[in-house]
């Protein structure tokens, strides 16, 4: 066996992800030290209990509950804690004792990016966080590594299982939400409180981390549109199915060009995607990511967006990376921030419409509701309309599915509320932007 130079690697945190993380350390050591160039030494793991039941079976010396001395004594520190705090200080801890960090810690790089970025630059340290934005799917080292020669135009993924599981179910199967995410409790594809996933927060983290690498520009999560799937019902994913789209909820990122000023959009909700569109046929739990680059082209990358082995092998590929970086000598590579474009709100974004009105069955109405768009400035580009058969010759409902043409996100958003104040419109059934077209 060749005789490599040993790193000390802590780990924080022995879940889902950390767990596996440890075992396939353990139990793959010499493969990962011809790779990294390294022996990789576990030299302990801190949990705040070693004797909590977990999935795998680790040897319980490893346990330790003093997180500060095992960080101080490792050139690399992988923390899979999770949340805010005392992750952050853990990081900056590690950082500041000159070890390289690998995390999956995406709340946290949303929030405290900049800070922990920073304190990596004074001492010449890298931060690893491959695993922080679509699970399994590499999509962090692309955009920083290969695309770094590119201008990234937009991005745009598919970056939450749990959603597009739910989504998924609802259009192949025709179940409402409700029955869905209780299977997906069930199954574990859900916490049993799935604020998170299902309002559209966890995929905004994500959406803040990928925009700020692709845009190099420092992109605060309040700056990210977010919307959720909570009012996602049977009837508009019938209904989208029926004009050739599928709901999916899209992390959208986009530079944008108004004349030579640039700016770029951060946003998150549920999108009609053409059935054409390849993020169309992401099925299940998984994840993808569309990008387009001024002289790449299109690319996307799918697999596993979630899961404890997946994701703890996008996590030991950093550990990889940072083990090659310790034996080669040198600084870290920062992330950069320069180009600090602006941010734009929502209502600055050029999209298109789906709107399904409720509205009353008699004559004009088709006339007034055209006329309440073109006020708005926004163009139609279809109508269906359909009637309730059952209501007889007076006092019934007909719906209207209007589809736009591309207008600013406020001018449609304007018209929608014009919409529903009017007389004839008896309720704005749903609103849906198209995306991927």
């Amino acid at each position: 066996m060749t005789d490599y130079r040993r790193l000390r690697v802590a780990l924080l945190g022995a879940g889902a992800v950390g767990s596996q993380v440890a075992a396939l350390l353990l139990r793959h050591g010499d493969e990962l030290a011809d790779r990294a160039g390294a022996s990789l030494e576990l030299a302990g793991i801190a949990v705040r209990d070693p004797d909590a039941p977990r999935d795998v079976e680790l040897p319980r010396e490893l346990y330790t509950t003093d997180p500060e001395a095992l960080i101080t004594g490792a050139d690399i520190v992988i923390e899979l804690m999770g949340g805010i705090e005392p992750a952050r200080s853990h990081i900056l801890l590690a950082l500041g004792s000159g070890a390289d960090v690998v995390t999956a810690n995406k709340a946290l790089l949303a929030t405290h990016g900049p800070e922990v970025f920073e304190a990596a630059d004074r001492v010449g340290a890298s931060v690893y966080y491959e695993a922080a934005a679509a699970g399994a799917i590499p999509i962090i080292r692309p955009l920083r590594d290969s695309l770094a020669g590119d201008r990234v135009v937009r991005i745009m993924g598919i970056v939450n299982g749990t959603t597009n599981y739910i989504l998924d179910r609802m259009d192949t199967e025709g179940a409402d939400f409700a029955g869905v995410l209780a299977d997906a409790q069930r199954l574990g594809y859900a916490e049993a409180d799935p604020t998170a996933d299902v309002e559209g927060y966890d995929a905004a983290q994500k959406a803040a981390i990928l925009a700020s690498l692709a845009f190099h520009t420092a992109v605060p999560l309040e700056a990210v549109h977010r919307e959720g799937i909570t009012r996602i019902t049977a009837d508009m994913i019938e209904e989208a199915r029926a004009a050739g789209f599928v709901i999916k909820l899209l992390a959208v990122c986009e530079r944008l060009a108004d004349g030579g000023d640039e700016s770029i959009s951060v946003r998150v909700y549920p999108a009609l995607v053409p059935r054409t569109h390849p993020l169309a046929s992401v099925h299940g739990a998984n994840n993808a990511v569309f990008v387009e680059a001024e002289a790449a082209g299109s690319l996307m990358f799918y697999g596993a967006g979630a899961g404890g082995v997946q994701t703890a092998s996008a996590v030991l590929g950093d550990v990889v990376s940072a083990a090659r970086r310790h034996i080669a000598g040198g600084t870290g590579v920062g992330e950069s921030t320069r180009a600090n474009l602006p941010i734009v709100p929502i209502g600055h974004v050029t999209t298109r419409y789906q709107i399904t009105l409720e509205v009353s069955d008699a004559p004009g109405v088709l006339a007034t509701v055209a006329g309440l768009l073109s006020e708005g400035g926004v163009s139609v580009a279809t109508v269906v309309q359909t009637v309730d058969d059952q209501a007889g010759d007076e006092g019934g409902t007909a719906r209207l599915i209007i589809g736009t043409h591309r207008a600013a996100d406020q001018a449609l958003s304007d018209t929608v509320e014009r919409l529903a104040g009017s007389d004839v419109v008896e309720r704005v059934v749903s609103v849906l932007r198209v995306e991927g077209e």
